[in-house]
């Protein structure tokens, strides 16, 4: 798709560095400060990891969902590690997004933009920033990006060069899902292209199943009556997002690109502010309002309809509708009090934001035994009423963000396929929070596809037009 170059009007206060003057969150402290600045020289020549027309065609496609006419699915790992840079990985991921888009395009009827959490989620924030065993203290473990999760002092200390390391597994992973998709992996007349192992003991593999067969017969209808093959349905757009947490790896891939003007992250397509690092007066959005990339901002229950005003203002005073994305993890018992308030404040300002739904993070608990886990019905249950709440406020849900995985893992409870808290012990691989492992978030793409097909009148996923795939 061919996206006309967009006149980003950059702040006159803004620089790639003005962040560095106010206060930061979230930041590793590095003991040797040289070593740091090296890292950074280097990462500041190295080739941009994605392109500044990607990144306006995604903003061009967030538009459209911001305006109703397609869909956000947002979805992948807490964070990413160096171990799983290999090619049944990555190939893993992009399969469970290609089925969860697939089953959406049928319960939507609209065209899924299909964003991953991928290709530098290398960096997590920390609740404290130091941890003790066996009294023993040293610094948190901040993602693969910072540090090891090992626990000795060498390995937790903040190490420069593992910036460099994330680079080069940022651009291994990119390089090999766009080989992948433009080979024709994600082709739709080979749905079998995209079969996991497991998928045949999922109590939802028949409907799946059904689902599928019925797309093959819409596509083979459509080419049979224009007599041609419909080349589009061979490769679908995909985009890589990430937390913008660590600001120096974010600063170093900001750059001004030939024929456009403005400031480009190019380190990512969608770069995201987190929870406890949306302070207005803070760093992160400090840094963010400068950048020409479609952004988004995580928002839980302390948020007030002031505080959202004032980041739409902040973070896109032109109000253009496919810049600004807030990503709702309130929690199923805050929803019904923290959403309305912010939703009717906003569309009475006239702002043009996307709403997309994290029903993960706000739903975060940990079990009797320590182990920190997540519920299916209580996931389900926020992405049910954050759709209803958004409707009755005169807006609609565009979008939603899922922590997930395409491995078997035991990490939520659950669903379907009856994960219990026993059960947590079984194959739990998480290092930070826990996802919803294949059959899981393919059931809660079922359910939600039934839930947009029913709030327009129809009964649940069926074949549709071929061209909104």
């Amino acid at each position: 798709m061919h996206v006309e170059p967009q006149s980003a009007v950059t702040p006159p206060d803004w620089t790639p560095n003005s962040w560095e003057k106010k206060q930061t969150r979230q930041l590793p402290v590095y003991p040797d400060a040289q070593a740091l600045q090296i890292a950074l020289e280097q990462l500041a020549r190295l080739p941009p990891l994605v392109t500044s027309w990607e990144i306006e065609n995604l903003k061009h496609q967030l538009a459209e969902a911001t305006r109703g006419q397609r869909f956000l699915l947002q979805g992948g790992d807490c964070s990413e590690n160096f171990d799983d840079c290999e090619s049944g990985a990555i190939a893993g991921k992009l399969k469970i997004l290609l089925q969860m888009s697939l089953v959406l395009v049928q319960g939507a009827k609209k065209r899924v933009i299909r964003v991953g959490r991928i290709a530098g989620q290398y960096a997590k924030p920390r609740s404290v920033d130091t941890e003790t065993r066996a009294g023993v203290t040293l610094p948190s473990y901040r993602g693969d990006m910072v540090n090891d999760a090992g626990f000795s002092l060498q390995e937790r200390t903040p190490n420069p060069a593992l910036l460099l390391r994330a680079y080069e597994r940022s651009a291994l992973t990119i390089n090999f899902i766009r080989a992948l998709i433009e080979g024709g992996f994600a082709d739709l007349h080979h749905p079998e292209y995209w079969e996991v192992g497991f998928v045949a003991k999922s109590p939802h593999a028949a409907e799946y199943t059904r689902l599928v067969e019925s797309i093959g017969e819409s596509l083979r209808f459509m080419e049979t009556l224009t007599g041609s093959t419909l080349a589009d349905i061979n490769r679908v757009d995909f985009f890589t997002s990430h937390e913008g947490l660590h600001l120096y790896y974010e600063q170093a891939q900001t750059r001004q690109v030939p024929h456009r003007s403005g400031w480009y992250n190019l380190s990512t397509h969608f770069p995201w502010i987190g929870e406890r690092t949306r302070a207005l007066d803070g760093a992160h959005v400090e840094y963010f309002r400068g950048i020409a990339n479609p952004v988004g901002v995580k928002i839980g229950p302390a948020i007030t309809p002031d505080e959202a005003l004032a980041l739409a203002d902040a973070l896109n005073p032109r109000n253009d509708p496919g810049r600004l994305t807030f990503i709702l993890r309130f929690g199923a018992g805050n929803v019904e009090k923290c959403l309305p308030p912010v939703a009717e404040c906003l569309r009475r300002q006239g702002k043009e934001i996307l709403w997309c739904c994290d029903p993960m993070h706000g739903n975060t608990e940990t079990t009797a035994n320590g182990i920190k886990t997540r519920r299916f019905d209580k996931i389900l249950d926020e992405l049910e009423r954050s759709y209803r709440i958004l409707a009755d406020c005169g807006t609609h849900l565009g979008g939603v963000h899922f922590e997930l995985t395409s491995d078997n893992v035991t990490e939520c409870i659950g669903g379907a396929s009856g994960v219990t808290e026993a059960d947590l012990g079984r194959d739990y691989r998480t290092q930070l929070d826990p996802r919803l492992n294949y059959e899981q978030a393919m059931e809660m793409a079922l359910l939600l596809a039934r839930l947009m097909a029913k709030s327009q009148g129809r009964v649940g996923p069926r074949a549709g037009n071929a061209a909104s795939l």
